[in-house]
Order: C-alpha cells, then structure tokens, then sequence
C-alpha cells in the first residue's frame, strides 16, 4: 500500500482509505474517526478513545480520570443515569470505559442495526456529562471501595507496589485508582474542570468496526456533535512523553497474611516506539508466555514451585517495562527466587534456542489473529493503533514484523536487558514481617 499519512496531519474535512474495509476521516476541530467494515458479522463496537490517563494527572486530582469514568455514566444535559443503562439493557449491549495509564476509552457493543443508539449513547456521555456535586459524592464511595478491593487482592497490590517501584519518580507509576488522600479530597469543581479541559476532540479517536459503513458512522457522529466538528483544531501528535526516572528503592515488601508468598521481578524495558518491540514481545513469549515457555518448565513442570508463573511486558510512549510473577509457598520462595536469577541468567548469557523462538512466534502469530475475532477487539486494535501511532498498520503487517524477528535479534536484547546485571525492581506481598526474613536467593536476583 502507498506510504499512508499520519492521522494528526491528515486534512480537515478529508477521509483516506488506509485498507480493505478500513478508512479513516479527520473533522475540523481535531476529532478523528477510524472505521473497520467485518464482513459476515452481525455486531458492531464503538469506542470513544480519549488520550488522557493517570500519567496526565496532578498530585492533587490523582485518580480523575478513572474517577470520570464512573462519574460520567451518572447522566448527562440529555439522559439520566436510570435511562442510559434502559436504552442499553433495552438492545441486549454492554456498554463500558476503562482507564489506563495513557488513555481513557468509553465504549459499547451491539447488534449492527442498533448502530445509532450506540454512537449516540458514546458520545452523549463523554461530551455532554453533568458531573454534579451529588453524583461525584455517591462515585466517591465507590471508587474508595475499588481502591479497597486492589489492597485485598495480593496479585493486584503486587503489580501496582512493582510499577511503582520500576517506574520510581515517573508519572507512570502513579495508581490508576489514585490513592484513598486523593480521591477523598477531590473536589466537584475540580473534577469538572479536569473534564473540560482534558476531554477535548483534538484528543480523542472515534473507532468503529463490525458491520457497518464509514459513511452511516459520519453521518451519525454529525446528527450528534455538529456543533463539535467545526473549529480550527487539529489533533494531537500521537505522545512521546520525556519523563525522568529516579532512582529509588530496588525491593518493596507488603506484610499481608496470605497463603501464598507473591513475587515480582523485573526491569525497565523498551518504549512502544522503540523499533525492537517485536523482539521484546518474541523475548517475552519465550521467557515465561506461555506452558512451553522457559519460566514455565523450569518452574513449574519440573520442579513443581509454582502454580502459577509467567512473565510480561508493558510498553509506553517513553518507556517500559518487563516483569515476571511467581506465586508459591512462602517457605519455598527462596527456591523459586533461585530458578528465577539462573533463567535470567542464563537467558541473558545464551539467548534462545531456535525452536524456542519458533514456538514464541507462533504463539505470537495466533494470539494475535484468533484475539482479532470479535467486533469489540477489532474496534480497540484501530483505536489504539490512531492514538499511539497515527497510523494504521494491517494485521499481515504485523506478522511480518513478528515473522522478521530473529534468534540472533532475541538474543541481542536479552543480553541487552540481562547479561551480568540481574532485574532492577522487585515487590513482594506475603506473611512476611521485615524485609531481612526475605531469603537470600531474591536479594541476589536484584542488580
């Protein structure tokens, strides 16, 4: 295909065909919209893709933008929240957001020829939500009891204690929940201004994708924001961010009765603009993706330490990071921390072998085509694709990219992140009191 333009430069007022089936239109006043027509299906997903998350929040309104979230589904100038939920339980749909580090995205699934209700339904709550004193008050309960929730569950607590800990100092390592002081103190007024000055259209990507056509979208979208898609807005580049990490403490514990001792180790990774990000995802697949993957044998197949064991990563605009988790006995984590440091080791000394990257890439390859199946992935695929990137990239794309990856690549990041170092963060939830009853084996994982 020709050498596509990236949606931020695009043309107000101008649609592009980017593929088969997918096309992409940028309004004037910055609102971009992006379309996949699925033959054979009888579903359609829209999502309403805002680029603000808790790395765009001040100290002082830590947890907005998930808080919005909740508050936004209370109603807005043309519904009340007892009629939005009617109108989506009436055409059997879901209707939902989540929030996430970068983005925010307000979304529902549907019947196709239920189409205008859910464009309609999006965009009334993103863009015309009343943030009243009294719902943000009823929404503050429920955040606390999310934030209570996370606490009680000991894999949740783990994840949010390592991101904080490998990401020490950047904005990326604050809660997406915010903390109980924040939420607590958060004001309406605040909130309200949060809202309109973060959730504007030069920020936000419009995805839909089913059985649909780009045109009924536009026309849709018109009916329900014509005064919205005017202006002389154009839309944000996609983020690159530049914030600094610290150095801070390499190993957290929190002291928690549980059954089982809950570890985490990792280090900082690569940013999702980093060309090397197939390599990683390869690398990761290999480590600990899956039951033929390195961590999983050693750990669990032959030795039988762990239940569970697996390793990941999460790529951001400006950085990254890859962990491994490992859930077992407390008298045994000594053992399992042992295993971790020699595969990591190892991993970093000698890379993988051929058919270990084979199996990686093909795990890769699957994943990747069968998670594309449904109206609903499809839609967050182009949505994020935009908002990251501007740029639309195939699904045959990608697997090349995927199938490009080398053993000798693989290697050359592992040796890269792991040779003669070990991991840089580690956090662990479990009945441990002080950090010094921690064994020996998981201090000498830590760089």
């Amino acid at each position: 295909m020709a050498r596509q333009t990236p949606g931020h430069q695009q043309p107000a007022g101008s649609t592009r065909t980017l593929d088969t089936g997918v096309k992409r239109t940028v309004f004037p006043g910055g609102l971009r919209v992006i379309t996949e027509h699925v033959p054979g299906v009888r579903s359609a997903a829209v999502g309403l893709w805002v680029g603000i998350g808790s790395r765009d929040e001040p100290p002082s309104v830590a947890g907005a933008a998930h808080y919005l979230e909740h508050l936004l589904f209370k109603g807005t100038t043309n519904r009340g929240a007892t009629r939005i939920a009617e109108e989506i339980d009436a055409v059997g749909g879901e209707f939902n957001a989540f929030t996430a580090k970068e983005h925010t995205c307000y979304y529902a699934q549907v019947l196709d020829e239920d189409l205008p209700l859910a464009v309609d339904l999006v965009t009334d709550v993103v863009f015309e939500a009343l943030c009243a004193a009294s719902d943000v008050d009823t929404e503050r309960s429920v955040v606390l009891e999310e934030i209570a929730m996370r606490d009680d569950d000991p894999e949740d607590l783990l994840h949010e204690t390592f991101v904080e800990t490998v990401l020490a100092g950047h904005p990326l390592a604050r809660p997406v929940l915010g903390t109980e002081r924040s939420i607590t103190g958060m004001s309406a007024s605040a909130l309200r201004n949060f809202y309109r000055r973060r959730y504007t259209p030069p920020r936000m990507v419009l995805a839909v994708a089913g059985n649909i056509e780009h045109g009924q979208v536009l026309r849709l979208l018109r009916r329900a924001l014509r005064p919205r898609l005017s202006g002389s807005d154009t839309p944000v580049p996609p983020r690159r961010g530049n914030a600094r990490i610290r150095a801070g403490r390499k190993l957290v514990l929190h002291t928690d009765d549980t059954e089982q001792a809950h570890v985490m180790v990792g280090l900082r990774a690569l940013s999702r603009h980093d060309e090397r990000r197939y390599v990683l995802n390869v690398l990761n697949a290999a480590l600990g993706g899956g039951m033929s993957s390195r961590l999983f044998q050693e750990i669990r197949e032959k030795r039988g330490l762990a239940y569970q064991v697996y390793s990941s990563v999460a790529t951001y605009a400006d950085t990254g990071h890859l962990s491994v988790y490992a859930g077992c006995q407390p008298e045994r984590l000594g053992e399992v921390s042992g295993v971790l440091r020699d595969v990591l080791g190892r991993v970093g000394k000698e890379g993988f072998t051929d058919a270990e990257v084979a199996r990686a890439k093909g795990q890769l390859r699957g994943g990747l085509v069968l998670g594309l199946e449904d109206t609903a992935s499809r839609m967050s695929r182009i949505g994020k694709q935009e908002l990251n990137y501007g740029l639309y990239q195939s699904v045959d794309e990608t697997v090349a990219r995927i199938d490009a990856v080398t053993t000798e690549d693989v290697y050359d990041l592992a040796r890269t992140l792991f040779a003669g170092a070990g991991v840089s963060a580690a956090a662990v939830v479990g009945p441990y009191a002080h950090e010094h009853e921690l064994p020996e084996d998981l201090h000498e994982v830590i760089a």
